[in-house]
């Protein structure tokens, strides 16, 4: 089989693309509601992260053809990510026409996949030349972590080791993916912030202005305390004052009563 490699070109016979390469194979998207939902949030995280770079493509469950000529030789990468292609809408991935592979992959493991995907999966994605290779197992039970990670060495993954905190750092992304609480947590080392879907940025924009304008409403409330304190302070010095003043002038007419005797 003629595996494409950059600079190379096989001949075919003229056809149109969308007629002999096909943007569906009739499979699902995700093998289970779960997967899905991880997947889907997955691809929105990284096209928000990589938004502001319009050469870098994110796509995910897009058939990827890699022979010219031959549209049997497909694979549809769950997640991958090219950088200097440009944002343009895709039905498919013709490797020759993009003039490269994407420079990582990821799979979304589960029972009816995971061997495939440790197998002929990553060998091909390793003879294509995808630098990173990632895995997730969304129900932790095929493989041997929840998530793992490989990078292309001299033509062969080698896995990738995890952190001190369990992460894995994708050098090709300079993104550190973690089994977290949304599933799967993708952090971002530079800006030192956990990626989020435009939603969920939302939301934390919404409860940031809701504490602070918690905290300035209690502000306000504080210096309204203050001030009745201060009000009330001076209305008790100004009457302490009304009843000495008053008890001098009682003392200053006794005083007067009893020169007045005498």
């Amino acid at each position: 089989m003629d595996i494409y490699k950059e600079r190379t070109h096989i001949p075919y016979a003229p056809t149109e693309d969308d007629e002999l390469y096909p943007d569906s194979d009739g499979k699902p998207m995700a093998v289970s509601d779960l997967h899905r939902r991880i997947l889907t949030r997955t691809l929105q995280v990284l096209d928000t992260h990589f938004e502001g770079s319009p050469e870098v493509y994110v796509s995910g469950d897009i058939l990827m053809y890699y022979v010219e000529g031959d549209p049997r030789q497909s694979v549809s990468p769950d997640v991958l990510v090219a950088f200097g292609l440009g944002k343009k809408p895709r039905r498919s991935y013709l490797v020759w026409k993009e003039g490269k592979v994407p420079d990582f992959a990821m799979e979304f493991s589960s029972k009816g996949t995971y061997r495939n995907d440790l197998g002929r999966k990553m060998e091909l994605y390793a003879s294509l030349g995808i630098q990173d290779y990632f895995l997730y197992d969304a129900e932790g039970l095929y493989l041997s972590s929840p998530i793992m990670g490989f990078t292309l060495v001299d033509g062969s993954y080698v896995p990738i080791s995890a952190g001190p905190d369990g992460g894995l750092h994708s050098t090709t992304l300079n993104l550190d993916f973690y089994v977290g609480d949304v599933g799967l947590g993708i952090y971002d080392p530079v800006a030192g912030i956990w990626l989020q879907t435009p939603a969920e940025s939302a939301i934390a924009r919404a409860e940031i202005a809701e504490t602070r304008a918690d905290r300035e409403a209690t502000r306000a409330e504080l210096q309204t305390i203050r001030a009745d304190m201060a009000e009330s302070r001076a209305d008790e010095e100004a009457a302490a004052r009304q009843r000495v003043e008053a008890e001098l002038a009682e003392l200053r007419e006794e005083l007067e009563r009893l020169k007045a005797r005498t």
